[in-house]
């Protein structure tokens, strides 16, 4: 299928032609300061080019919160339009090839089509979202106090459908993953017996879980709070463990990065969730205060370094069918989406390339000697690499472009769109 992209080639290579020149320049100058420590600048850019992240199709409109949503002129309103703007961030940066759909937000008639046109912009669809944290027109049973583990069996039935009707549509755009998360708590202590409702989810998700075609996983998603203020039917990585082990070996956690306590050592959940083989994936954020879904390194960015070298050192002692979802997964209350999802994109490479740069035989033999210092010392030289130069050289090298804001703006296609696409409406809520 012969693809068509929605940004102008000339101008993203006359974009690159005015940089070339300081770019090799600065990828010279650090191939030099890494050959000095053992490490090949040109083996790292390969695995760097290797590595990609998924978009969120709803990350591509404005978010709010629970009081206010600023809409931005040009955003997209249809799963069509939110495409074309997916697109754009792979066209620029060459990292973001799969799109992770959510229904019924995305639904259409056509999934065959859907999966042709984003094929057409160059781009896959990654892991599904099922929804039964919101009430959708003609739904006939609320989920106000519950879905899987609602306290009624016809609820609960309609959420089991409704993932398995996700599952289908996966299965049509050539997805393999069905990610669960689901609203389901209390808010009120005494308001539901805190022990049947976590065996109503088990026995809702086991339905579910039965409908997985073969080589799919269903990913388990917890939150510690929001919506539900009091308790959370899955709310940390020890009930979502606790909840695939149940299921099955295709069950896997998957890690949401601002869906955690405060201060909670997430580098170590991570270990810990691969030790037992039931890393599933992650959704990148930030955090300040809690689940704020900030841009990814905007606040914490040796946060995700460590995440990053917990999961190089899963992948070089990978256990049976380690292979993580990874998603950007943002609310974009003020910025343009498209610039947010490309500069987070970039700090979620660079926290890759930065753990590849880890001397792993020193950082292990300093733990086997117990010198901490040269442990945190091996880690903090690699976190202290500038590796813009790589990442940059990586996209020159796909096809994308080296400043991405840069040509992004030039190209005008926010004030494009602002002309083609109908504006969206004032409103509460992420979508």
């Amino acid at each position: 299928m012969a693809i068509s992209l929605p940004l102008s080639s000339d101008l993203i290579d006359s974009h690159n032609a005015q940089r070339r020149a300081a770019l090799e320049d600065d990828y010279a100058s650090l191939g030099r300061q890494l050959d000095r420590r053992g490490v090949d600048i040109d083996a790292v850019k390969a695995r760097v080019a290797g590595f990609s992240v998924a978009v969120p199709s709803w990350g591509a409109g404005r978010g709010g919160t629970r009081f206010a949503k600023f809409p931005l002129a040009g955003e997209p309103t249809t799963i069509h339009e939110k495409l074309e703007d997916c697109a754009v961030i792979h066209q620029l940066s060459r990292v973001t090839p799969r799109v992770s759909p959510h229904f019924p937000w995305d639904k259409v008639s056509d999934y065959a089509g859907l999966r042709q046109e984003a094929q057409s912009l160059g781009l896959s669809f990654d892991a599904i979202n099922s929804n039964t944290f919101q009430d959708q027109p003609g739904q006939a049973h609320t989920y106000a106090t519950g879905s899987l583990s609602s306290t009624s069996e016809a609820t609960r039935q309609q959420a089991v459908e409704h993932n398995i009707e996700c599952i289908e549509i996966g299965r049509q755009l050539g997805a393999r993953d069905l990610t669960v998360w689901v609203g389901d708590g209390t808010n009120f202590p005494g308001q539901q017996d805190l022990a049947a409702s976590l065996d109503r989810y088990l026995e809702a998700a086991s339905q579910v879980y039965a409908a997985l075609p073969e080589g799919w996983r269903m990913l388990l998603e917890h939150k510690m709070f929001e919506p539900a203020f009091y308790s959370s039917v899955i709310s940390d990585w020890g009930s979502s463990i606790l909840a695939a082990q149940e299921l099955g070996p295709k069950a896997r956690c998957l890690v949401d990065l601002g869906h955690h306590a405060p201060n909670v050592n997430i580098e170590q959940i991570v270990a810990r969730l691969h030790r037992f083989g039931k890393l599933g994936g992650f959704h990148f954020n930030d955090s300040k205060y809690g689940d704020d879904d900030l841009d990814s390194g905007s606040i914490n960015p040796h946060q995700l370094f460590l995440v990053f070298n917990e999961l190089i050192e899963a992948q070089d002692n990978p256990r049976e069918g380690f292979d993580p979802a990874y998603m950007i997964d943002q609310s974009h209350n003020v910025t343009d989406p498209i610039e947010s999802m490309l500069s987070s994109a970039e700090a979620i490479a660079a926290a890759f390339a930065k753990a590849l740069l880890v001397d792993r035989g020193a950082l292990h033999a300093a733990q086997a000697d117990n010198d901490v210092m040269m442990a945190f010392q091996a880690l903090r030289r690699a976190y202290k690499v500038d590796v813009s130069p790589i990442l940059a050289m990586a996209r020159l090298e796909a096809g994308g472009a080296i400043d991405m804001l840069g040509a992004y703006r030039d190209a005008g296609w926010r004030a494009r769109k602002a002309q083609e696409r109908k504006p969206v409406g004032l409103g509460a809520g992420i979508v």
